[in-house]
């Protein structure tokens, strides 16, 4: 009797997958991008839940929820209930890298989290209001030695640009103040406005105000040019910089949710990314579309999260900073 009856459990839980997996999803999913509007986890968020969308039925709604580099968001997400209907948009360098070591965590990211599938791979780019007399890496080192104090950059505490332009300082010896923002969104228009001087971000959310005068491109944190920029030089040939430092952009979900629903998301994420619609409206971005398995975006977070620490403990911020 005792065997029969975990023979019925394990069969009813087997049909119990399986309905869910045949079912899911059944109403609208939200996308949580942890940061303000108007930045790259942001824009690739929207281009994201667009795909997810248009395959799996069902709307996929971004939710911002921005504040504290990233972790209210992932926080929320942590906490949330794993059934594949509260998912997050993250770069693997903040949430997996500098945020664990940054912030005193109530949770684990690698324990809290579960890859589902990568996005694209976005560039950085360090950037300036036109009004700044510089054009290039060196000039603006000259000028910011020449003007102490005077000069000032924008960014979000704890996230990758904020590190790049602090392991930029450290190599250049260029005294630049940080002001710290919740997003790339607010800090874009306040460079285009003229409150702040400079800004590192992506590639994504930068190169259309570049092209369009707003912004003057300074030099880009990648080992070559860009085809885009071909006149802009590259942090690593100026010396600055010992080797590109890309942001990878992912979609997780909470620990525990069903690998049914893994393995949906991820197909339909990666149909997506192949898709002609969706690679133009990342070619208009300048981004590369990252298509892989789940297991290819687990052994990434596994390569990319030490890199990102050591650069915690190379520049020495503190989360107070």
């Amino acid at each position: 009797m005792i065997v029969v009856r975990i023979v019925l459990s394990a069969v009813l839980a087997l049909a119990a997958v399986a309905a869910h997996a045949q079912s899911y999803p059944a109403k609208p999913i939200r996308l949580v991008a942890p940061f303000p509007a108007g930045g790259p986890t942001d824009t690739t968020a929207r281009v994201a839940a667009r795909a997810l969308q248009a395959r799996l039925g069902q709307p996929v709604v971004v939710e911002n929820q921005g504040g504290a580099g990233g972790t209210i968001g992932a926080r929320a997400v942590a906490n949330a209930a794993p059934d594949g209907y509260t998912l997050m948009m993250i770069a693997v360098a903040n949430t997996f890298g500098t945020q664990p070591v940054l912030y005193k965590l109530d949770f684990d990211p690698l324990k809290a989290f579960t890859p589902v599938a990568t996005v694209v791979t976005d560039k950085q780019m360090m950037v300036a209001n036109p009004s700044l007399p510089v054009k290039s890496a060196s000039e603006l080192v000259a000028y910011a030695k020449a003007n102490p104090g005077k000069l000032n950059y924008g960014a979000a505490i704890g996230i990758g640009p904020h590190f790049l332009m602090e392991l930029f300082k450290i190599k250049s010896g260029a005294r630049i103040q940080h002001v710290p923002y919740r997003g790339s969104g607010p800090i874009i228009a306040d460079v285009i406005g003229g409150q702040i001087q400079l800004m590192m971000s992506g590639k994504s959310v930068l190169l259309p105000h570049v092209q369009a005068g707003k912004m003057r491109a300074i030099a880009v944190a990648a080992g070559a040019r860009w085809p885009e920029l071909p006149d802009v030089g590259t942090l690593v040939e100026a010396g600055y910089m010992d080797a590109a430092y890309d942001s990878i952009f992912g979609i997780v979900a909470p620990a525990g949710t069903p690998g049914s629903v893994i393995a949906t998301l991820n197909a339909a994420m990666n149909e997506g990314l192949k898709s002609d619609e969706v690679r133009a409206s990342l070619a208009k971005l300048g981004i590369d579309p990252r298509v892989s398995t789940v297991a290819e975006f687990a052994a990434l977070i596994a390569e990319e999260a030490p890199r990102w620490a050591e650069i915690v403990r190379v520049t020495g911020i503190k989360a107070g900073e």
